[in-house]
């Protein structure tokens, strides 16, 4: 399975996702890469969109790879077994996460500019991101939603591996994804046009959704 971009992965997800009930559904997006998807599934469903900021935790040697993420509320998941390989010290863990904190608070007052953050509690809440690799930074999302007592806790998704599907099903009430491969090297591959998200793109399909409601 391979989708032309991001609107036609979404579009095909909201397909998949508008098959099932849902009560009183609100789509959080992961930026940058899971807004445009997000927005085919908000649209599909009549749901209200917002966004859902988690960062990746980087090795030291390495900033692309991934030790772990941390969510808004400061919840960190980390790749225990990694940080045991790669011998790194709690020291550099909490600076980082620190520091990654402050950008997921940057980054939602950027988005969001004065507007407050969308209720969770007793609605169905469904994350939607453009792709899965580790799952980390979803997890992460996930678990800072929990404590807001969500009526039911989605993830949704194009593609997923398999590995990483089967993990993140037993910390949420439903998984959607369209593909889960076991061949998975990058969420890049199942795209014909992967180009990044811009913030302005973002803010933009944001203020276009927000517009709409009433």
């Amino acid at each position: 399975m391979r989708f032309r971009n991001r609107i036609e992965a979404g579009r095909a997800l909201g397909k998949e996702v508008a098959a099932r009930a849902w009560t009183d559904p609100l789509v959080l997006a992961l930026p940058r890469g899971g807004v445009p998807v997000a927005e085919q599934v908000a649209l599909a469903i009549g749901a209200q969109l917002d966004v859902i900021v988690s960062r990746k935790i980087g090795s030291p040697l390495n900033p692309e790879l991934g030790i772990g993420a941390i969510g808004p509320d400061g919840n960190v998941v980390l790749d225990q077994l990694l940080i045991r390989r790669l011998k790194v010290d709690t020291e550099y863990i909490d600076r980082v996460s620190r520091l990654e904190l402050h950008e997921i608070h940057r980054r939602l007052s950027s988005y969001r500019g004065a507007r407050s953050s969308p209720r969770i509690t007793g609605r169905d809440v469904i994350v939607v991101d453009d792709g899965i690799a580790t799952g980390y930074t979803v997890m992460a999302a996930a678990r800072s939603l929990r404590g807001d007592r969500p009526l039911r806790l989605i993830v949704a998704t194009p593609v997923c591996p398999q590995d990483t599907f089967q993990w993140l099903r037993q910390e949420v009430d439903m998984i959607v994804s369209l593909a889960t491969p076991e061949d998975f090297a990058a969420v890049g591959q199942f795209y014909v046009d992967f180009a990044q998200v811009s913030d302005a793109e973002v803010v933009e399909i944001l203020s276009r959704s927000w517009g709409q409601e009433h």
